[in-house]
């Protein structure tokens, strides 16, 4: 029997009916103490499906403080992935430059799978403390294939522990996200800071929604092409800025013994021993753990992040731990306030990036990485799952679904122009990415702080004079700006850091994980 189909019944088949648009939020705010609303926010759980089930995203703010001044909503996106936008903006209102808190209401919040909305956890808090406790400073040379097994461990626990939600939780849907809350506060476009991973989500939010863009501050900011496309080749300059910020400390530590304290005329050599002693014979701690060298590497990495006002109490700390005196912040086992941190940390970027799936390749990037960056990088690459950088053997072996990544392109076709920031010695994102993105975005344009640390805001007059005119007047440095005002450790008088200074081992060492913009007196 022959059928003929008609137009109006062809049609129907093959031109499905587009999806309705997600509802933008309604926000009912509340008082949450000292000046700061907050409120829930609905978002869809999956895009795809923008009428389907939902997501909870807990918001805060604290409106302008001068209202007759108000030009619209500051978004403040912290670092990670895995800090909570919520307590960031909390932490560091009060270290805002004061014509950011005069013209601007300050807003965050906590992103798909961080904090209250709707935290992911794969490794509960003593699987975790097992992992890092077994792990060492100087793993052995059969160190490699029992580290790509706790990575599929992991990832088996992500899977049964956060299934549902795994696939929903990257880059590409935080920007949607971020683009229904634009709409639900009432602005027209987006005024942003993000410092480091927050620079990311920036980013693809500018290639998404290029015309929304009022103004993007991207602090501390990442290669997003190699980011998401070519993790291999994101990874290795990470490992090679991280050890070479830390050759750095130990070059100075050299030169100015009297000041550091630590090595005895050869602290690249002690450094290297008191790894393996830690090991061999780890320290007791105050709450019956134990610290032992990968300890002492996990806090190196997070806490040179503050550049060179750090490094006198570097020097002491790790003259304490050579003296096995576990009140070394150094000393200080990664606890409970980091695995909330470092579980999404690790899903966020297994489902934004696309690794290969060549095992022997895998195996050829992790050792050389290892090897190229020999003071802290084989205790990462053949730790736990943990940071950014050693996300490889996790990642290739991850089953999820990609369905929330972003893949290019970046470059944000008719924005406004967007500012990038880098430092030259970022130990963390380094300097050569936040060059690559200028050049990837359409309308970027790079200011370059010349100093040791991670990011600008904060810890440079400078450069936080630059931003806060950007972002308040859109008023963009000239090209080829740079900073280079950074706070210089003391020489050997005085043999403490200038006052007013907060140093990491307050914040990293004793608070973990509060992301903290660096305080400008």
């Amino acid at each position: 029997m022959a059928w003929t189909a008609s137009p109006v019944s062809a049609a129907a088949q093959t031109t499905p009916a587009p999806p309705a648009a997600p509802t933008v939020p309604t926000l009912t705010w509340t008082d949450c103490q000292d000046g700061f609303q907050c409120a829930n926010a609905q978002v869809p759980l999956d895009y795809r499906d923008p009428q389907g089930r939902t997501l909870t995203l807990p918001v805060i703010r604290k409106p302008a403080a001068d209202p007759s001044r108000r030009k619209g909503t500051l978004f403040l996106q912290p670092g990670g992935p895995g800090n909570s936008g919520v307590d960031f903006v909390r932490n560091n209102y009060a270290d805002l430059p004061a014509e950011l808190r005069d013209d601007f209401d300050v807003f965050g919040y906590d992103v798909r799978g961080v904090g209250r909305s709707s935290q992911v956890v794969c490794w509960d808090d003593p699987t975790y403390t097992r992992a890092v406790t077994a792990a060492k400073g100087v793993p052995g040379p059969d160190a490699y294939e029992p580290a790509v097994q706790q990575a599929a461990d992991f990832d088996q626990a992500c899977q049964t522990n956060a299934g549902d939600l795994l696939p929903y939780v990257g880059t590409q849907y935080v920007a949607r996200d971020i683009d229904l809350l634009r709409q639900a506060l009432g602005e027209q476009q987006l005024t942003y800071y993000g410092r480091s991973f927050g620079s990311y989500i920036g980013t693809v939010y500018a290639a998404m929604f290029p015309k929304r863009v009022r103004a993007l501050a991207l602090d501390g900011a990442y290669d997003p092409e190699h980011y998401t496309n070519r993790p291999y080749a994101y990874d290795r300059p990470q490992y090679l800025a991280l050890d070479g910020a830390m050759s750095r400390f130990l070059d100075w530590c050299k030169a100015d013994q009297a000041t550091c304290g630590f090595g005895d005329g050869d602290p690249r050599g002690a450094f290297e021993k008191l790894k393996a002693d830690l090991d061999a014979n780890p320290v007791p701690t105050a709450n019956g753990g134990q610290a032992n060298g990968y300890t002492l590497v996990y806090r190196l990495m997070f806490n040179i992040n503050e550049g060179k006002v750090i490094w006198p109490s570097f020097g002491e700390a790790l003259r304490k731990a050579q003296l096995r005196d576990n009140t070394s912040f150094l000393l200080r086992p990664p606890s409970p306030a980091s695995f909330k941190f470092l579980n999404p940390n690790v899903v966020v970027e297994c489902v934004d990036k696309k690794y290969p799936t060549d095992p022997a390749l895998l195996k050829r990037e992790v050792t050389t990485n290892a090897r190229l960056a020999p003071l802290l990088g084989p205790a990462m690459a053949y730790g736990p799952p943990t940071y950014d950088h050693q996300h490889a053997t996790a990642c290739v072996q991850w089953k999820g679904e990609h369905t929330s990544r972003y893949a290019g392109n970046f470059h944000a076709k008719g924005s406004a122009p967007i500012l990038v920031i880098g430092n030259t010695g970022d130990p963390d994102t380094p300097y050569q990415d936040a060059v690559a993105l200028s050049r990837e975005l359409d309308n970027g344009r790079l200011l370059t702080f010349k100093a040791e640390g991670h990011t600008a805001f904060g810890r440079s007059a400078c450069a936080s004079d630059a931003i806060t005119d950007y972002l308040v007047d859109l008023k963009v440095p000239a090209r080829g700006a740079s900073c280079a005002d950074e706070t210089q450790p003391p020489s050997s008088t005085p043999t403490v850091a200038p006052p007013g200074t907060t140093l990491s081992e307050l914040r990293n060492g004793v608070n973990e994980r509060v992301d903290r913009i660096g305080t400008l007196r």
